[in-house]
């Protein structure tokens, strides 16, 4: 199509979670009551805390647990606060360049991410199976290049998921069934016959998460191979530090695999899958690595007796010395 004989549509409607404004103000209430943004951002914000400044915590497990948090955050915030505003709007809309940002960073921090996994995975590959060499095939650079390769994933994918849509034609429908820009949903707008681009974006989103998902799955059974050939002991020592990881894993790939490998087949239950790996998938990561984690859960009760405890006792002599004045 002509670009002259369109005008391009300056905003989306998103018709949110559920279209009953009873359902839409329990969720606000249940948002609110239950902080969920504050619980993503306090539970990974403690981890990144936590890894920074407990030095028992320095080494390469951690640094790349804390860089997860810190994506997790970034991931939880593109769409949450919006969502939660939303549930008291009557017309949900959003600009044409927010929607394009919220495509931009949702697949920035998921490729991230995806990438990142893979790389926890080689890392406790390597502490498993070659537990002699880790301090030298896991250096301080190693998990550098390793986190700026997450990163450069995630970049190169968004790019090229933006290049097949930032310039299709919208000049109709703008009426987008979610709580957010969805890139499937987005590009069905399009006012052309989008067919070749939709193979393009399921091309690229199938590929990043089938190939790291298969990595993954396979860093798992080598590592499981490997510690049956040695002690019972060792085996539960392998399997409970790989329990957070796999439980991980399948939370977030479960609904990406789904959504982003068959994205132009539109299910009731995607509305489902795109609150749990956008909301509570951020949620349950730091949940899940600090109650597996015995280390972990030391460093944080050792960070906030430091921190905490001293005000705690000054709050409590303050009141104290008040009453009896």
């Amino acid at each position: 199509m002509d670009k002259g004989n369109y005008s391009r549509v300056p905003e989306f409607v998103l018709l949110g979670l559920c279209s009953s404004w009873e359902l839409q103000y329990f969720f606000f209430v249940f948002s609110v009551f239950s902080s969920l943004c504050c619980i993503w951002s306090l539970g990974n914000l403690l981890i990144i805390l936590t890894v920074t400044f407990d030095t028992s915590l320095h080494s390469p497990m951690y640094f790349l647990l804390g860089n997860l948090s810190f994506i997790d955050i970034c991931q939880a915030s593109f769409a949450t606060p919006k969502m939660i505003a939303d549930f008291l709007s009557e017309h949900k809309t959003i600009s044409f360049s927010g929607c394009i940002a919220q495509i931009f960073f949702i697949h920035l921090f998921t490729g991230g991410e995806m990438v990142l996994l893979v790389s926890m995975a080689y890392d406790r590959y390597v502490a498993i199976c070659k537990p002699l060499y880790y301090v030298i095939i896991m250096s301080q650079r190693t998990c550098a290049v390793l986190v700026t390769i997450s990163w450069a994933v995630g970049l190169v994918h968004t790019l090229s998921q933006l290049s097949f849509t930032v310039n299709l034609p919208f000049c109709g429908p703008n009426v987008i069934d979610s709580f957010f820009c969805d890139l499937p949903r987005v590009t069905k707008l399009a006012c052309l016959d989008s067919n070749i681009i939709e193979i393009l974006i399921v091309v690229n989103s199938g590929v990043l998460s089938l190939s790291t998902f298969s990595l993954l799955v396979s860093s798992y059974i080598i590592i499981l191979a490997t510690v049956l050939l040695r002690s019972s002991a060792a085996m539960a020592k392998a399997f409970s530090t790989l329990a957070s990881h796999i439980a991980v894993v399948i939370l977030f790939f479960g609904p990406c695999i789904f959504i982003y490998v068959w994205p132009f087949t539109i299910y009731p239950v995607d509305k489902l899958l795109d609150i749990f790996y956008t909301v509570f998938t951020p949620i349950l990561n730091p949940i899940i690595y600090t109650l597996r984690n015995r280390d972990m859960k030391a460093a944080i009760r050792k960070i906030v007796n430091y921190y905490l405890r001293p005000r705690i006792i000054s709050e409590m002599s303050l009141v104290v010395r008040t009453s009896l004045h």
